[in-house]
């Protein structure tokens, strides 16, 4: 990403101001402030104004020419209290405030001021709809939303004329909206506050087939800024040109931090062309031809908000698919685990999505032998549930009481004589081979991994096929709830465990460019 600080976007008493939070209310100001930049300084008194989705009007703070402004709302106690606002002295007009269902009601129903310019041709062309509408999805099958947007339900009139055209984006309410701004008010220009999903999700390629509208203008802020939201993921508002049929394929963003400061630009993308990161995977499933398998890999989704489905274990986990893990896709499933974890979710991250990789990786042993050493210290694997194979030592090395079930780790990296339990899991590959070598970084998580099982195998109760899940949990125990404490009351174990961490942040910090080198994610 490019950094740039110096950047004047918002006016200066907006970039000066101090507290914890930017408030919705800001963002308000910021968003026409950035309507001001793509139409001009005077929009206000050029250009027709409506909030479908108004709610109790807080969009409408800070316009001035309440004769160019419309406000409609689902709910007549919502079109009350505005009234009473405009009693109090709000810049708006009673009769441009109104009940109207946009998901449902036909345009007959309207104003006949605000027909006329929807009937028009010309007048469109200087309409903006500005809104913030609701965010709620239909994830189940009845098509039933409760949400706090009062009980709407996604299955109305919308919904089923454009069906086919947005396709699963269509459980968004915000979706509905959208499409029927688009079609319906052609040549208008919207301006509204969404997630980024209508640019970047799957499950919006429909949508973004239909939608072709010129995106004139973004910018992303931190969704849990606004009331109500305590996501980790962006909001975007956007000015579009509707009139302009182009498709989007990617736009700069520019992106402000909880504080309103202005933070970077970040490139967001339409992968609907995209090969994603886990039909990679599939295809590696597909090729392998020895199925004696050292764990399982686990994964969910193409995307940062699936980061906790994807690690290794001995069984397969619910709600995950699982990838088998051999001798023959070792080093693909590491470097698949490593390139989902070394990036760490962010809230700026939320939507983007990781991609199949170019080839790039496949001549580059570091890259591979770095991903490998990320893995082995980051497996769920328990020995309670089969025989531990990702053992990075030997037991001379760590001081073992007896010996290991499984020397299938250290055959792998080193050059020595394969053990007859790891010649079965070799398979045809029974003949030595080279010794992997790794980076300096990588052998300092060897090196402090190594001072960790030798202090756990000091123990005089130590399983000596331990995994580090299981070590983890011998000294740290777990709360009533079942769930692993985060520390321990043993300082030695603490300090061992953190230096371990410590090297793994330096070798994933080694890892992270070549994630973006690669392709598996994009700037």
């Amino acid at each position: 990403m490019k950094y740039v600080s110096d950047r004047i976007l918002v006016p200066q008493d907006i970039r000066e101001r101090k507290g914890s939070f930017f408030t919705p209310q800001q963002w308000v100001e910021l968003s026409q402030k950035y309507i001001g930049d793509v139409l001009g300084e005077d929009w206000q008194d050029e250009y027709y104004i409506w909030d479908c989705a108004a709610g109790t009007g807080n969009l409408l703070a800070g316009l001035t020419n309440k004769y160019n402004i419309w406000a409609s709302t689902l709910d007549k106690a919502d079109v009350d209290v505005i009234h009473d606002r405009i009693k109090n002295g709000a810049n708006l007009l009673e009769d441009h405030v109104f009940q109207f269902d946009f998901l449902n009601d036909d345009f007959t129903k309207l104003p006949k001021g605000l027909q006329d310019i929807i009937n028009s041709e010309k007048k469109r062309k200087k309409l903006v709809i500005y809104i913030n509408p609701p965010y709620a999805e239909d994830t189940n099958k009845s098509n039933r939303i409760e949400t706090s947007f009062k009980g709407r339900v996604a299955k109305n009139k919308i919904h089923d004329k454009y069906a086919n055209l947005l396709r699963k984006a269509n459980h968004e309410l915000f979706a509905q909206f959208l499409a029927r701004i688009y079609n319906e008010i052609d040549g208008c220009r919207l301006a509204n506050f969404s997630k980024l999903k209508s640019l970047q999700s799957p499950n919006f390629s429909g949508f973004r087939n239909f939608f072709l509208a010129k995106l004139e203008k973004v910018f992303i802020v931190p969704a849990f800024t606004f009331d109500n939201v305590t996501g980790q993921f962006p909001i975007g508002f956007f000015v579009w040109d509707t009139g302009k049929k182009e498709e989007f394929k990617k736009v700069a963003a520019d992106v402000f931090d909880k504080d309103g400061n202005f933070i970077t630009e970040k490139n967001i993308w339409n992968y609907d062309n995209a090969q994603y990161i886990n039909e990679w995977l599939k295809l590696l499933r597909e090729t392998q031809n020895y199925k004696k398998q050292i764990g399982i890999l686990n994964y969910r989704g193409n995307d940062f908000q699936h980061e906790s489905y994807i690690f290794i274990d001995n069984l397969g986990a619910e709600n995950s698919t699982k990838f088998s893990i051999n001798i023959h896709n070792l080093i693909e499933a590491s470097i698949y685990l490593s390139v989902r974890k070394v990036v760490k979710p962010i809230w700026l991250n939320d939507r983007d999505q990781f991609l199949c990789p170019n080839d790039g990786w496949k001549g580059d042993t570091d890259f591979q032998n770095d991903c490998l050493t990320f893995a082995i210290f980051n497996t769920n694997i328990q020995s309670k549930y089969g025989v531990n194979h990702w053992i990075p030592f030997t037991e001379e090395e760590v001081n073992a009481k007896d010996n290991f079930e499984s020397h299938f780790m250290v055959d792998y990296i080193k050059d020595k004589t394969i053990h007859e339990e790891s010649a079965e899991l070799f398979g045809e590959l029974t003949k030595k081979h080279k010794a992997l070598k790794f980076s300096d970084e990588a052998k300092a998580v060897f090196k402090a991994g190594k001072k960790l099982w030798q202090y756990y195998h000091s123990q005089p109760t130590a399983n000596v096929n331990a995994s580090l899940y299981d070590i983890r949990e011998f000294f740290q125990g777990r709360d009533d709830s079942g769930k692993m404490n985060n520390s321990s009351g043993d300082t030695q174990y603490n300090e061992l465990i953190a230096d371990l961490r410590s090297a793994l942040k330096t070798l994933s910090l080694r890892i992270q460019p070549k994630v973006y080198e690669y392709g598996f994610l994009v700037k």
